[in-house]
């Protein structure tokens, strides 16, 4: 039975895998074991305290942390409680997560205390952005700031205890199917965050399809290095676990060798992740060190994937099924992705076939358009950039153009939004050229995507100095690595007079690929 029939929103599926699984493994954290059956009542404990603090049916809550127990428990909790989950990246810094509160108007947020050696709380408050909306910040740690409205998580969760189960459970009944479940806060080429709002519906029928399609089976132990703040990491992972009983395992930080400490001390089956991750794993010289004869599935996407990639993947590492998927966040997440017994060659040059449900056709521009159950609702209080987006017969434009083949199967060759991929994010140059632009030495600037051996693709700045200005390319490099998130720094600066420009006044950027 599909997802949406079947669980029919978010709540309805927590609790339908507390029940259908119960003492069986959900999450394993370090030391810390919780089963489906106590999973469930965690997230009821968490959307009790929701309640408690007024959260109301609609509310926007957002949530900035790493992936961990406590991140699941948080989200689900509140979307449990009828609210709309709002991801932040742990990649922004406070002004770039201030702006998508403020847009998305939330008035809870759940945030990490420190992270990668950074106080999300200092930064956040560092960040001067008002955020009238903002009730209350739940700090996932043990200390907060003793000012109103800032509370731990344990303090937080107390407060919840005096909310009747039978009250939260009503609560969860009354989540409508086709309500919003979350927003996903993308760029678009004007560089304005946007935030593409998905149903809970939409959601659980895609997740349930992506389950299905990768053959992802009850007892998987599925190790989740993709962030959960994107989609990648919170619905093919979390909410796919929890519809197949299958183990997460999450992993906050992306490094080689807590990977492979991880496959073996954890005994991972699916590992999906971008291809560099794959990479990485194959190409460690500690590799033989580690038992990872476990793996079973991978899936991957978000770049280009090397032929020899998926060889090494079945050959190296004896992985029964290597599968690649396309998807955007308006559409879900996903929208096409390759069967199990496609051949290596379709499997690392295409993204596969549509997803049941969904169509997928090529504009005479070749712009790659989809429609079908995926397709968001649209984007947050913006009805302009919705129109532009979806047509008035429910084809989204996804800005890529691509081409398929006789079998249906998509490959993407080329964005129209210029956007590039880095390391598995997806990095928006209007965005980091507004960013960029803020620098006082600065007087006109372009970005592009250049090939990189590591991490697929890095950013590439064209940078016109300001008269008198000295402004080196190590001083841009170190000022973008304080004001913007890691992936969008760029990794080369190159000095011109001025900037190729078109009789309109657009950057000629297709003048600047040339010279990079």
């Amino acid at each position: 039975m599909r997802g949406d029939l079947e669980w029919g929103t978010i709540p309805g599926l927590v609790r339908a895998a507390g029940e259908r699984y119960g003492e069986r493994e959900a999450v394993a954290e370090g030391r810390t074991r919780v089963s489906y059956a106590e999973l469930a009542a965690r997230v009821e404990r968490s959307a009790a305290a929701c309640l408690a603090a007024g959260t109301r049916v609609g509310d926007r809550v957002a949530i900035w942390a790493p992936n961990s127990l406590d991140w699941i428990v948080a989200a689900l909790g509140a979307v449990t409680a009828g609210a709309v989950l709002v991801p932040l990246n742990t990649r922004f810094k406070g002004t770039e997560a201030a702006d998508v509160l403020a847009r998305s108007r939330a008035r809870l947020l759940f945030v990490t205390g420190t992270f990668l050696g950074t106080s999300y709380v200092a930064s956040l408050r560092r960040a001067g952005v008002p955020l009238p909306h903002l009730e209350r910040v739940v700090v996932l740690g043990d200390t907060a700031p003793d000012e109103d409205g800032w509370t731990t998580w344990k303090a937080f969760l107390a407060g919840g205890d005096r909310i009747p189960a039978e009250r939260v459970r009503a609560r969860a009944d009354a989540v409508d199917p086709d309500g919003p479940s979350d927003i996903v806060y993308t760029s678009g080429t004007t560089g304005r965050p946007k935030g593409a709002v998905i149903s809970h519906a939409q959601t659980l029928r895609c997740y349930e399809e992506w389950a299905a399609l990768a053959g992802l089976a009850e007892g998987d132990r599925y190790l989740v290095v993709n962030p959960f703040f994107h989609t990648f990491g919170y619905k093919a992972g979390v909410l796919a676990c929890l519809m197949r009983g299958a183990v997460i395992v999450p992993q906050p930080v992306f490094t080689a060798d807590t990977v492979l400490a991880n496959i073996a001390a954890e005994r991972i089956t699916v590992l999906p992740g971008p291809p560099t991750l794959h990479q990485s794993l194959l190409d460690h010289p500690a590799r033989a060190a580690h038992d990872l004869s476990t793996l079973r599935l991978v899936v991957t996407g978000a770049a280009v994937v090397p032929l020899r990639l998926v060889e090494r993947l079945r050959t190296e590492l004896g992985i029964g099924t290597v599968l690649t998927a396309y998807g955007l966040s308006e559409a879900s997440g996903l929208v096409t992705m390759c069967r199990r017994d496609d051949p290596d060659e379709t499997i690392a040059t295409t993204s596969g076939r549509p997803v049941p449900g969904t169509e997928v056709r090529l504009s005479e521009a070749g712009e790659v358009l989809v429609r079908g159950h995926n397709v968001m609702r649209g984007y947050f209080e913006d009805e302009a950039a919705t129109a532009a987006a979806i047509d008035a017969d429910g084809w989204l434009r996804t800005g890529d153009i691509g081409v398929l083949d006789e079998a249906g199967n998509l490959r993407i060759t080329d964005r129209l939004k210029d956007m590039f991929i880095v390391g598995g994010f997806n990095a928006y140059p209007a965005e980091i050229e507004q960013l960029l632009g803020l620098h006082p030495d600065i007087a006109d600037v372009a970005v592009i995507g250049v090939p990189d051996g590591r991490l697929g693709e890095v950013g590439c700045a064209f940078v016109v100095r300001r008269p008198g200005a000295t402004l080196t390319a190590d001083d841009l490099i170190a000022w973008s690595r304080r004001e913007m998130a890691n992936y969008k720094v760029p990794r080369r600066v190159e000095f011109v007079e001025e900037l190729p420009r078109n009789a309109s006044g657009k950057v000629v950027k297709g003048e600047l690929r040339k010279r990079s």
